[in-house]
């Protein structure tokens, strides 16, 4: 069977900005970690940022609009932060290709791994329909990309 890209929050690394955990407890997740198919990733580790950090957001668009330059993910003080997030997201891409990995299970919401919302960059909890930087990079060099609420779909993808 594939590996499968997870983001390493999910899997319950302590590598949220805010050092907690969100580890996802579900049988099918449970079933391919003990069969060893899950790499974990956390972008923005990956590209450098540390634990804790500040809350950040794309300001300006989303994951693909970063990529094209036209909006940064800009932490809650302000600070650009978007060359890390770039960053991240080729790690995360190059972890894939390594483990010829055609399938990520990436955590909603987040301004790398968000699948389908993200936060609309003004800090204030609203979420809007959009994707992160990683999910960007990983759909455009053809990885299918399923939210943590998808792994039903995601199964029938492997």
């Amino acid at each position: 069977m594939k590996k499968i890209l997870i983001s390493a929050c999910l899997a319950g690394d302590k590598v949220r900005y805010d050092g907690r955990q969100v580890p996802l407890t579900n049988a099918l997740l449970s079933q391919w970690d003990g069969k060893g198919l899950l790499v974990k990733v956390c972008p923005e580790v990956s590209g450098g940022l540390k634990i804790p950090r500040l809350e950040a957001q794309i300001v300006g668009g989303n994951g693909w609009d970063v990529l094209k330059g036209a909006a940064r993910v800009i932490d809650i003080q302000g600070h650009d932060v978007t060359s890390f997030f770039i960053r991240g997201a080729e790690y995360a891409l190059s972890i894939a290709g390594r483990f010829g990995i055609d399938v990520a299970v990436l955590k909603e919401k987040s301004p790398s791994c968000g699948v389908h919302h993200i936060y609309d960059g003004q800090f204030a909890s609203r979420r809007i329909p959009g994707c992160g930087v990683t999910t960007a990079v990983l759909k455009q060099n053809g990885i299918k990309v399923f939210s943590e609420n998808e792994l039903d779909q995601a199964a029938l993808y492997l």
